[in-house]
């Protein structure tokens, strides 16, 4: 099987999990909409979760690729935090940014977010799933650095719920904004960020 077959089948698998959910698509669904038996699909993947698994490690690629862009700091090393204390606030904002527009623009990845989305309540890998991308992956990331800005666990937890916060629901505003009105998603998802550091900045500098 050629790679542009196996990335056909994983395009195809994706679009669907993300109109239909993973649970209410099938195998058939897939073959059908690839206009191929189902007898041949298994002979590339066993099931949906091995499509699935598939899709993970490609999110797991672009998530390492996207950090190594911006320098970033993998959340596994233990000194993260002191490597993001050091990066320029300028490229925090950046990264943040390349993270809003990675989960809505970017096909593969808004598709990957859509279906977290409709199976979060479904299954519990699902909701796992959607936990370590979009909700307490991403709340216990700005937390561990802030709590090496502030040295108080409350304290980063606060400051990365009021940081995060924002960012979670303009995923929302964007998916319910009209074409011609998702730029100004971005500004608004711009201004959270320069006021956020803006303030923090302010307040670290009179302590």
């Amino acid at each position: 099987m050629s790679c542009e077959t196996k990335e056909q089948i994983i395009e195809t698998a994706l679009e669907l999990f993300s109109q239909n959910g993973f649970l209410g698509t099938s195998m058939s669904d897939i073959a059908s909409q690839l206009k191929i038996t189902k007898g041949a699909l298994y002979k590339h993947y066993e099931s949906k979760q091995q499509i699935l698994e598939q899709i993970i490690e490609r999110m797991a690629k672009l998530d390492l690729e996207r950090a190594k862009k911006y320098e970033m700091p993998e959340t596994e090393q233990k000194k993260f935090a002191e490597a993001y204390i050091h990066i320029p606030t300028e490229k925090i904002r950046e990264y943040s940014i390349a993270q809003f527009r990675h989960w809505t623009e970017e096909n593969f990845s808004a598709k990957f977010r859509k279906m977290l989305t409709l199976e979060q309540f479904r299954s519990k890998e699902m909701s796992d799933l959607y936990q370590n991308y979009l909700g307490t992956g991403p709340l216990e990331y700005m937390t561990k650095i802030f709590k090496k800005m502030t040295k108080s666990k409350p304290k980063a937890r606060q400051l990365a719920l009021e940081f995060y916060g924002p960012i979670f629901i303009l995923y929302s505003v964007y998916d319910g904004a009209e074409e011609n009105a998702k730029k100004s998603v971005f500004v608004q998802l711009e201004n959270h960020i320069k006021n956020f550091i803006e303030r923090l900045e302010k307040e670290r500098a009179e302590k």
